[in-house]
């Protein structure tokens, strides 16, 4: 077909624009052969008519299809062109944010100035071990490639990055070393990958610049081999550097800055150690501030030096030569400062004490007046004399920015080289991949020396390019046996020639540099003479005699000759240089000191490889070959360095990037196209698609071209050669066979031809889509009738069936009205009759009621009058008896009045006469004796009463006889009778004085009582009021009971979710836990590993191994030993290497059990946490507690007031004390007159006072014990009250009652003053009565507070106990509201399901609680159950010791009957018995030699475990402490050794796994703990081991179980992972429903051949046959469900992870691949019984990705609905997936951006990690449940063929 028929109506073409580079149009009109215009629409609409050359008639560049646009590969496209590469390269980084893209063998890089998530570790797992073709272009692939290639074919890589300046060279670079640096890993311990990361941020401080176009622009070239053993880890490093930009030293461009190290250490200068440097920020130097831009945004120099330091410390150099190294650079800064001034016209000077040169000199330890005077002259040498000559400013100044130059290369080199030496090892390089981070092709506006030399460099390389990819192109033309053609393509040699020839511009340039008057302007005119009209690519500017033009490949460049000269000779002062080397600084004499023995470049070994270095002249006595090598200038040395990389390169296999600058402005995914267009010409990616589309662009396999266009056959046409299928279709359809070629394994095509088929296979596609589409619309339009017609039916059925309805209602509701109205009226008129009777009734009965009241009233009045009557006249009777009755007494009272005076006057006239008195003294002595009579009835009455009157009675009798006595005296005595009636009278006055006071203290006392009384009155209401709301609080009690009983249920549902909550981040916890613990045992596994790879290594060094002296570490104890067993050795060395193993088993025991510590340590920390948790409780009690007790306080206050009562009670009983006691007393004084005799008056008066003192006595003492009762009780009610209410209602009710403050005080001020010495109770009284009721209160006090103080304290404790309770009950009832509330939201389904739940997880918790408790237990009776085998061992041995004791005489004269017992077989126990010294052999025949597949086959599962426990039981029988751990010992290291020397045979492994976890439940199932016990039989109980715990051991073996589990899934991971890919996602399983897409030229570099294609089935075929294998073995369920779950995790992770780096992998079509093969994986688990063990769960990122490719993709709908779907995926995976999407055909669509940016905007509020890819080395921890075996020990029988035939049967 020719080219000018795809120029038909819709074909769209590319055409030329000024903005855009080219631009995208339509032709709206065909095209015919000699038109000389086109008919065009543009994307705007725009209508054009494209005018085609009149010469040429060239058509413009046809454009791809859709679904070629966005390819990996730009030589996959059809059309290979510059337009054609631009779009692809803009639709992939501006669409689909990729910024990596394969053009053949080369990688496009597009700085996206944007930190991406594309380079962590887990990236680069993805790329390890992958093929170059198989994922997304990445620098890693490329790494990968090299490095592969490196391994496989023994030969050195290269990686060439060039691009621009701010293209992203260094980071790709620096990208690439990591890549290494993490696959390769380090051969030895000093981490040298760390070491060559560590140098790039030391380049980039002293090696790059700010510049316009770059924040971090590399001003040099360097080249970095990386070395590696034959291991191929990495060795060592080695750097070589090109053409430092020293120029911007001294100077920088506007926006510029000088080398980061400088500005790192003004903004260090602060720093205590920079003081002397005298620094200070970079606007205050010549050489910083120039740029006018010093800083740089989101860059923090201060941190950048810290991390500069950190780098050269971790090279190896010492703070004191970093020191060094920043006195140089500061020195360079002051140096810049140095003011130089005229002082002629000729001259110049500088001068004397400036401060900036007195700063460098001391800096650089030099003298000031030499370095000032040699800055200002120079020396010029004759043949016979020197001069000194003065210099001008401009020269001087020139001079001094030389020297700053020169020493900042200088600082340079040695840093260089300092760091090649801390990169170099001394383990032998075996190969090397070189990383070159080279300046790419550059052109200015000015252009000058050093452009010159990029550019040469460029060309250089470009032509190492060009040949590299024709000879490729010239292999696989060659390997498929397609007829090579020579293809002509663009050959730079001339334009090298030109440059480096004979004659040429840098020959010219040295020429010119010799001469002794040599300028650049007769340079530029040697130029012209020479290649002006010799050399097209040589050309002259029109308008200048000094530039010339030089047509490179990329470009025309014009240079500019000044300067060119003197940047050749790059001279320096050799003064300055001599006075720099005579400096006391030892690291400047350091840098200098090479000067003599400067090397060239091409030279063997140089130090820095090869680097620019600077001419100095030498002094005269060195010799002239030295001087000779010095003088050699800049370009020579540039070319001899250049040629020495070109050799380097072209010994190694090339790898190219190329970078590309989008935009100049450094905006993030901005797109210039016409700076990507200069620079995609510049780097020679162009080239490479011309030279491919020269000859046969477009490559597909057979397959490949069957699977995309097999739509275009006919099924006559398929057959089953495949070739033959492709070759015949290919004919027919493409009728000029040179448009194509066939190959041994790929089909060729011409440009073009690809879209030709994909036009073709659209074309079918469209047509057959068209004849489904009209049948599909004519099913749909028939359906559509006949459910119309249905419709029509089915309406009319139910029209006449509603009017047939509608009439049989009217008729029923006609009939239903006509009863209707007769039930009606019936109804009113019995309503109407039954209100007329009812209202008579009520009439009838209101008046016989009215009757009834009336006549009741009547009786009523009469009854009460008569009352009233007899009232009346009763009280008039009485008033008369009153009136009478008064009258009569008064008359009575007058009579009487008048008798007793006259009887007065008689006795005053019988007193006067001595008779009267002696008749007196006779009556008065009489009525003594009867008042005696009378006071001994009266006690005799009282004793019964109170024992304390006896007393009293007894001192009146005493009394009376002493008044008899004294009334004896007085009859002697008449004379004194007159003064003895004046004492009568003083006595009566005295007596009625005290009838006074009598009377007084009985109103204090009446006072006392109502106050007493009002007090009790109060107490009572008091009591009452607490009562009362003791009484509400209990109601506020009930009614809490009953909110807590109705929200219950709430309660519980809440806590039931907390509690689920809680459940999942412990578990989460505990799963952390044993991932981070495993995760240990798997590095000390790792570390076991490398000391036994170390070792080996040893032991091959050693020639001759020094017996004796075979130590090894601890931690790996039988490494030795491994080949101890399968060795020729004699039996006896096979036992002496033996006892070395258990000896040494012991320790690596003890080494293993340390390992559990790290367990122990987190489980104490989480305790401690828990701990920490109960005492923020526990503070917050005490803070209630606080409360409490002030509470308390207010209410002791209270009962301190009632106490302050009760003692004011017992003082004024004190006070009645005394009264009587001063009664009595005064008694006694009065005696002795006659007056006061028995029976007198006063006398009376006396006993009637002691008697009502006494009975006020006993009444105050029943009112303290009222008093007292009533205060306990109140206390009880008070504590009553406290246990039903809150501490804060406490405080509140208190304060409601009385001021509890005042109170306190009140009573602490009473207290101070009560608190004198207490009077004698004793003394109050004679009897002491009262003293001992005093002493019976205090103890029935005391009594009183104990019991008080007791029940307090119960009080408090169940009062902080109900707190608790109640404080739980809070947050059970607030969880359960919450629960509550969020189930009622959920559906009822729902709801029940998350009510089952809550009830499972308590019960689960509860069952821990149990368990926890049982655990308990069975420690304390395992610790019982050993104290009682030390008792019964001690009582044995006590026992024997008495045996020993008996003499053999009674041992022989005992008589010895003999006894028949009846033989029978001897029962087995379950034991094999075994010599120590057939350890060796057991271990080697059941471990190391044993065969897992004739074991699985013929034998018991885990019969080996069976056979070592049942030794290790006769072990324990015996007692043998030494024996059992011997024996452990040995089967732990044995199985270690079989599973590193079979490690990776997946049925060892496996078998191993099952017998370690057998032996491990053996040990459990026998230990004798009750937990593991209950699930023995009665026989097997009896095995049980009786003297040793083994659950150390048992630890141990768990750890051997989980370092197998995880060697195991390793297994089972190298088996799977080739798989996965291609049959997951590259096979198709479901045949014809992905389409092939074209895949370029990437499959050429393929790292190895092909191998057989895996599919699902092989999948799912390896995946049963472990599965056969472990069940074969007897491994547990619940252990083959984890490993199962572990397995689909792998193959989800590796699934996804490709899907998220392959972008031919991300299309519809391959979705419903996906969800095919995960049904089918389903299906199998399904069939395994194992769709419970979380298998299924692991694959929900991989089926969400796959019904992302599938689902709709276009509005906010399905913006949400993804968003809703996919909450598996993370959002970086989401938006990933979305920009991967690829159409396959052409009726599919991309996703839009706008779309991308929704669900990027919906998502964000999403916290996740912005992990991309998934983990794939991530190990689920690993759990052994306990699996009790039913097989009893005794039935157990040992093969034969296990040649164990020295074990006995106990």
């Amino acid at each position: 077909m020719a080219a000018s028929e795809l120029y038909t109506k819709y074909a769209r073409v590319w055409i030329p624009d000024p903005d855009e580079v080219w631009k995208s149009a339509e032709l709206t009109k065909d095209y015919k052969q000699g038109d000389g215009i086109l008919h065009l629409q543009l994307e705007d609409g725009t209508n054009l008519q494209h005018k085609l050359d009149p010469s040429t008639k060239t058509l413009p560049h046809l454009r791809n299809p859709d679904i070629l646009v966005g390819e990996n590969d730009l030589t996959a496209l059809s059309y290979l062109h510059e337009p054609a590469v631009l779009h692809n390269l803009k639709v992939r980084f501006i669409d689909s944010k990729l910024i990596y893209t394969y053009c053949g063998i080369v990688l496009v890089a597009i700085n996206p100035y944007e930190t991406l998530p594309i380079y962590g570790a887990e990236i680069i797992n993805a790329y390890s071990g992958q093929n170059m073709g198989d994922m997304d272009p990445h620098i890693f692939a490329v790494a990968e490639e090299a490095y592969k290639q490196m391994a496989r074919d023994e030969r050195n890589q290269s990686i060439i990055v060039s691009g621009e300046s701010g293209a992203g060279k260094t980071v790709s670079a620096k990208y690439a070393m990591r890549y290494f640096a993490t696959v390769s890993g380090s051969a030895s311990e000093a981490n040298v990958e760390e070491k060559v990361l560590a140098s790039n941020p030391i380049m980039e401080a002293i090696g790059n610049a700010k510049t316009t176009r770059n924040d971090n622009s590399s001003r040099f070239g360097k080249y970095i081999e990386i070395g590696f053993d034959k291991r191929y880890h990495i060795t060592g490093a080695n750097m070589r550097t090109y053409l430092l930009e020293k120029s911007r030293v001294v100077f920088q461009a506007d926006e510029e800055r000088n080398y980061h190290i400088f500005y790192q250490l003004c903004a260090s200068s602060r720093l205590p150690e920079f003081k002397a440097l005298k620094l200070g920020g970079a606007n205050d130097f010549h050489y910083t501030k120039q740029g006018r831009n010093p800083v740089i945004d989101g860059v923090d120099d201060a941190r950048e030096m810290s991390t500069t330091r950190s780098a050269f410390s971790l090279l190896g150099i010492t703070e004191l030569y970093q020191m060094g190294l920043f006195q140089v650079l500061a020195a360079i800064l002051h140096l810049g400062n140095v003011d130089v001034k005229d002082r002629d016209a000729d001259s110049s000077m500088i001068l004397p004490n400036n401060s900036h040169l007195m700063v460098f000199c001391d800096l650089m330890g030099v003298a000031y007046q030499d370095m000032s005077h040699w800055l200002c002259h120079k020396k010029l040498k004759t043949a016979t004399e020197t001069y000194i000559k003065p210099l001008p400013r401009v020269q001087a100044v020139n001079a001094r920015d030389a020297l700053a130059k020169h020493i900042y290369a200088k600082l340079f080199t040695w840093i260089v080289e300092h760091i090649n030496q801390a990169l170099h090892s001394t383990v032998q390089q075996h190969s090397f991949i070189g990383v070159l981070d080279i300046y790419g092709f550059e052109t200015f506006e000015i252009n000058s020396f050093e452009q010159f030399c990029i550019n040469y460099a460029n060309e250089k390389l470009q032509q190492q390019f060009n040949m590299h990819v024709f000879k490729l192109e010239q292999e696989e033309y060659m390997k498929e046996q397609i007829p090579w053609t020579l293809i002509d393509f663009y050959d730079n040699q001339p334009c090298i020639n030109l440059i480096e020839a004979k004659m040429g511009v840098l020959d010219l340039l040295d020429e010119e540099c010799r001469m002794p008057k040599g300028s650049d302007d007769s340079w530029a005119q040697k130029l012209y003479n020479t290649h002006l009209k010799t050399c097209a690519l040589f050309q002259k500017p029109r308008m200048s005699n000094k530039a010339f033009i030089i047509q490179h490949f990329a470009d025309k460049v014009e240079y500019q000759c000044e300067g060119f000269l003197a940047k050749n000779k790059d001279t320096v002062n050799e003064e300055q240089i001599h006075v720099l080397k005579a400096s006391k600084f030892d690291l400047l004499v350091e840098l200098f000191q090479d000067e003599e023995k400067v090397t060239s470049p091409t030279g063997a070994g140089p130090p820095t490889g090869g680097r620019t270095r600077l001419s100095v002249k030498p002094d005269k006595g060195k010799s002239s070959q030295a001087s000779k090598e010095h003088k050699k200038t800049v370009g020579l040395q540039f070319r001899n360095s250049l040629q020495l990389l070109m050799e380097t390169l072209n010994a190694t296999t090339p790898h190219y990037v190329r970078c590309i600058k989008p935009n100049d402005y450094k905006y993030a995914f901005t797109f210039d196209p016409k700076r990507a267009v200069q620079q995609l010409r510049a780097c020679g990616v162009l080239e490479t698609i011309r030279i491919s589309a020269a000859g046969f662009p477009s490559r597909w396999t057979y397959q490949e071209f069957f699977s995309r266009y097999r739509v275009l056959m006919k099924q006559k046409d398929v057959q089953s050669d495949k070739k033959m299928t492709c070759k015949n279709v290919l004919e027919k359809l493409v009728q000029d066979p040179d448009k194509y070629q066939f190959g041994k394994t790929k089909i060729f095509f011409r440009a073009g031809q690809v879209a030709y088929l994909e036009k073709l296979r659209a074309d079918k596609l469209r047509a057959a889509c068209i004849r489904i589409q009209k049948t599909i619309r004519c099913w749909l339009a028939r359906k559509k009738f006949l459910r119309v017609k249905r419709a029509t039916i089915t309406i009319q059925r139910h029209v006449r069936g509603y009017q047939a309805r509608c009439l049989a209602t009217f008729l029923r509701r006609t009939r239903a009205a006509v009863i209707i109205q007769k039930f009606q009226r019936m109804y009113v008129q019995r309503k109407r009759y039954q209100r007329m009777q009812a209202a008579a009734l009520a009439v009838q009965c209101i008046l016989r009621a009215y009757m009834a009241r009336q006549q009741y009233k009547m009786l009523l009045r009469e009854n009460k009058a008569i009352v009233i009557q007899k009232m009346v006249r009763g009280w008039l009777a009485r008033q008369w008896y009153r009136r009478s009755l008064a009258a009569v007494v008064y008359l009575q009272c007058c009579v009487r009045r008048m008798c007793a005076r006259r009887q007065l006057k008689k006795l005053k006239i019988e007193a006067r006469s001595v008779e009267h008195y002696k008749k007196l003294n006779i009556g008065m002595e009489n009525k003594i004796m009867q008042l005696q009579r009378r006071i001994d009835e009266q006690n005799k009455e009282n004793r019964v009463m109170s024992e304390r009157l006896s007393s009293a009675e007894t001192a009146h009798a005493t009394e009376g006889e002493r008044m008899r006595r004294e009334l004896t005296r007085l009859r002697g005595a008449e004379e004194e009778a007159k003064s003895s009636a004046n004492r009568v009278v003083s006595l009566q006055e005295e007596l009625e004085r005290l009838r006074v006071e009598l009377q007084s203290t009985q109103k204090e006392k009446k006072a006392i009582e109502d106050w007493a009384q009002t007090y009790q009155d109060e107490m009572e209401k008091m009591i009452s009021e607490l009562k009362e709301q003791n009484h509400l609080l209990k109601n506020e009690k009930n009614d809490l009971n009953r909110l807590i009983q109705e929200q219950g249920q709430q309660w519980t549902e809440k806590m039931q979710r907390a509690l689920k909550d809680q459940t999942s981040q412990l578990e989460c916890d505990l799963n952390e836990e044993r991932s981070r613990y495993q995760n240990l045992l798997t590095e000390h596994l790792r570390l076991e590993e490398k000391y036994d790879d170390l070792k080996e290594e040893m032991t091959l060094t050693m020639n001759v191994p020094k017996p004796g002296h075979r130590r090894t570490d601890s931690a790996h104890s039988s490494n030795e030993s491994e080949y101890t067993y399968n060795s020729e050795l004699a039996e006896s060395e096979e036992l002496s290497r033996g006892m070395e193993d258990v000896t040494k088993g012991t320790l690596d025991m003890a080494l293993v059990l340390k390992l559990q510590k790290r367990v122990s340590e987190l489980e104490q920390e989480k305790q401690g946490l828990q701990n920490e948790l109960d005492r923020r409780e526990e503070q917050f009690q005490r803070a209630r507690a606080r409360d409490d007790e002030e509470h308390k306080k207010a209410r002791g206050a209270e009962l301190e007031y009632e106490s302050l009562k009760r003692q004011e009670l017992e003082s004024e009983n004190k006070k009645l004390r005394h009264d009587l006691g001063e009664m009595r007393r005064a008694l006694v004084g009065t005696a002795g007159a006659g007056s006061a005799a028995p029976g007198s008056p006063a006398y009376k008066v006396l006993l009637d006072q002691l008697n009502a003192s006494t009975e006020e006595l006993e009444v105050r003492k029943e009112e303290v014990l009222i008093l007292r009762s009533q205060l306990v009780s109140q206390k009880e009610a008070m504590q009553h009250k406290e246990t039903m209410t809150d501490s804060l209602q406490y405080v509140e009710d208190v304060q409601n009652l009385t001021d509890a403050k005042e109170i306190s005080q009140a009573y602490m001020g009473l207290k101070d003053t009560n608190r004198a010495p207490p009077p004698d109770m004793r003394n109050i009284n004679e009897d002491g009565e009262l003293w001992l009721v005093y002493e019976g209160l205090k103890e029935t006090n005391r009594l009183l507070e104990s019991q008080l103080q007791a029940q307090r304290r119960s009080h408090e404790a169940e009062l902080e106990v109900l707190r608790g309770e109640l404080q739980a009950v809070k947050e059970e009832n607030h969880r359960q509201q919450q629960l509550l509330a969020q189930n009622l939201q959920l559906p009822p389904e729902a709801r029940i399901e998350a009510s089952l739940q809550h009830e499972i997880t308590r019960l689960t918790n509860e069952n821990l609680d149990l368990l926890e408790q049982v655990e308990k237990q069975d420690k304390t009776v395992r610790k019982l159950k050993k104290q009682l085998k030390v008792f019964a061992k001690k009582i044995s041995d006590l026992e024997g010791g008495q045996m020993e004791n008996v003499s053999p005489s009674q041992m022989v004269d005992e008589p010895i009957h003999p006894v028949n017992i009846p033989r029978r077989e001897k029962d087995f126990q379950g034991m094999l018995e075994y010599k120590k010294e057939d350890e060796l052999k057991l271990v080697k025949n059941l471990i190391l030699e044993l065969k897992p597949r004739g074991v699985a086959v013929n034998m018991i599962p885990g019969l080996p475990a069976y056979i070592l426990f049942m030794c290790l039981r006769h072990a324990d029988y015996l007692n043998d402490d030494q024996k059992v751990r011997a024996l452990l010992t040995s089967v732990i290291n044995s199985i270690k050794k079989i599973l590193k020397k079979r490690g990776e045979d997946f049925e060892t492994v496996s078998f191993w796994l099952a017998n370690t976890c057998r032996f491990l439940h053996c040990l459990k199932q026998y230990s004798g703990d009750e937990q593991f016990m209950k699930y023995n039989s009665p026989k097997q109980n009896e095995h049980c081991l009786s003297n040793f715990d083994l659950a150390e051991y048992r630890q141990v073996l768990s750890d051997l179980a989980i370092q197998i589990y995880q060697q195991l899934i390793k297994c089972m991971e190298n088996i799977l992972q080739p798989m996965i890919v291609s049959g997951m996602l590259e096979h198709e399983t479901i045949q014809g429903v992905s389409g092939v897409k074209p895949t370029g030229l990437r499959k050429r570099t393929s790292s190895i051949a092909d191998e057989g294609t895996y599919t699902l089935d092989s999948i799912l075929r390896q995946l049963s046959s472990f599965h056969a294998t472990m069940c074969q073995h007897g491994t547990d369920p619940e252990l083959i469900k984890q490993v199962v779950k572990q397995q689909f995790y792998i193959i989800g992770a590796v699934t996804l992870n490709n899907l998220l780096l392959r972008k031919d992998m991300c299309s519809w079509s391959k979705g419903m691949q996906i969800r095919y093969n995960v049904s089918q994986l389903e299906e199998w688990l399904r069939d395994k019984n194992l769709m419970v063990c979380g298998a299924k769960e692991t694959l929900e990122p991989l089926i969400q990705a796959a019904q992302l490719l599938q689902v709709k993709k276009k509005t906010d709908e399905d913006a949400e609905a993804i968003c809703s779907m996919c909450n598996a995926l993370t959002t970086a995976q989401i938006v990933k997936v979305l920009n991967l999407y690829t159409p396959v055909n052409a009726f599919e669509e991309r996703v839009s951006v706008t779309f991308i940016r929704t669900i990027q905007n919906r998502l964000r509020d999403r916290k996740e990690s912005p992990q991309l890819l998934l983990d794939t080395k991530v190990i689920y921890p690993v759990t052994f449940p306990f699996s009790p075996s039913s097989l009893a020990l005794e039935t157990i029988q040992i093969p034969g063929s296990l040649n164990l035939g020295f074990l006995t049967r106990v």
